[in-house]
């Protein structure tokens, strides 16, 4: 296992981060499986977790507290906060009255004094991200966290938050976790040089591209649209979205990539981000133990220029396949009101 700084924090991280999004009733409803697979982990090195409070609404935070009993001195320890817990309003957002509740649900589940790296999910476009850094920065100067950073945010906001960082003399995001596989690097063109820039440590989610990349999905192989992955985003996966078949095309590339240099399409697709100089830790999500030692049999695989090169010719640098979980997108294709004026709406006099 290889080790890395995460940014400036001076914190080392091993190069592969065990992600937990999969443990609980989402993905793996066992608990103590959850905990060998963590076990695991650790036991090969790997001393980076990530999960998030609203991984299966809580309870992977659970499991992951109670799998480090007795080893949390040697983990280092990430969850995030933003999405809805529970009913009712003001439960989400990056809001100081949220996040102030937020931590200490997650401290308590995962039965730990401190959060390593605390992460900020989402942007909102409800709270002014000086309100939020404010707020983060005395969650540090409690000891409540170590560190903090972003999620999934587009560079434009990146850049806002270091800006008002230092207009305010506020500490500033230390982190960024974007989605990045060979099938979406359209983090490339502006998140991951802004990432380099500031001196930001980066994490990066869905190397296997939300499943395309483990060798599961083929072109001309029936896909059954009516259990898992494909169940939840049929039109993700389905064959007659022309989308779909650019990216099984690329697969098939991948594959024949992957047999010429000894290692499997999953190893390929967890050894790109790695490539990046900007990145520091991919994240993996193993749902059982046997997804977990497949992945950890390529965890010192280093792509040479030729491979990456090869890439680059199947799918173009900073272009994506496809938008990753809506990632990416503009707010105005979402929100009609980012774009026109809403019938009605006049300002009296």
């Amino acid at each position: 296992m290889r080790y890395r700084i995460l940014g400036g924090t001076g914190i080392e991280v091993s190069t592969h981060c065990l992600g937990t999004m999969m443990f609980g009733a989402v993905g793996n409803p066992d608990h103590e499986e959850c905990a060998r697979i963590i076990h695991a982990a650790l036991d090969h090195g790997i001393n980076f977790v990530d999960t998030a409070d609203m991984y299966s609404a809580g309870e992977s935070e659970q499991i992951v507290g109670k799998a480090l009993k007795g080893r949390r001195d040697d983990v280092v320890l990430a969850t995030k906060v933003h999405f809805q817990m529970g009913e009712g309003r003001n439960r989400s957002g990056n809001s100081r009255r949220w996040i102030v509740r937020a931590v200490e649900d997650s401290l308590r589940r995962l039965d730990t004094d401190w959060i390593d790296l605390y992460q900020v999910h989402r942007p909102d476009q409800g709270t002014d991200v000086e309100e939020t850094l404010s707020v983060l920065g005395d969650l540090v100067r409690a000891g409540k966290i170590r560190a903090f950073g972003c999620s999934t945010f587009p560079a434009e906001e990146i850049v806002e938050a270091h800006h008002v960082a230092e207009r305010r003399a506020l500490p500033r995001f230390r982190t960024e976790q974007p989605p990045y596989s060979i099938l979406a690097r359209g983090i490339e063109t502006s998140v991951l040089p802004v990432a380099r820039r500031y001196g930001m440590g980066v994490l990066t989610w869905s190397p296997l591209a939300s499943g395309f990349l483990s060798g599961k999905y083929r072109l001309g192989s029936a896909v059954d649209m009516t259990s898992g992955r494909p169940a939840l985003t049929p039109a993700r996966f389905d064959p007659a979205v022309p989308g779909n078949i650019a990216k099984l095309e690329a697969v098939e590339q991948l594959v024949e990539l992957a047999d010429s240099i000894g290692c499997t399409l999953p190893e390929l697709a967890v050894a790109f981000p790695l490539a990046h100089p900007a990145v520091t830790s991919v994240i993996t999500g193993p749902r059982t133990m046997e997804q977990l030692e497949a992945l950890l049999k390529g965890a010192g695989l280093v792509l040479d220029d030729a491979t990456l090169d090869r890439i680059d010719e199947i799918v173009e640098p900073g272009r994506n396949l496809y938008h990753p979980d809506g990632a990416w997108r503009s707010p105005a294709r979402a929100d009609v009101a980012q774009r026109r004026r809403v019938l009605g709406d006049r300002s009296a006099g």
